[in-house]
């Protein structure tokens, strides 16, 4: 089964950007962001250490 979530989560984890996942996915930033809270939600944990420099996987991001 193909999860839009977990597609948006890789891509995200190896560009390192919201931004840049949303560019290489054709699809806004914004849902780009509202596709990781939800996925952060359903597992229960935090996959990405958010700053102003960008974002860096967590423990459990790296472990996903």
């Amino acid at each position: 089964m193909y999860n839009h979530q977990l597609d948006t989560f890789l891509q995200v984890a190896k560009l390192g950007s919201f931004s840049k996942a949303a560019e290489a996915l054709y699809i806004s930033p914004t849902a780009v962001i509202k596709q990781m809270n939800l996925l952060e939600r359903t597992v229960g944990v935090r996959l990405f250490d958010r700053t102003h420099r960008g974002l860096t996987l967590t423990k459990a991001g790296e472990s996903l």
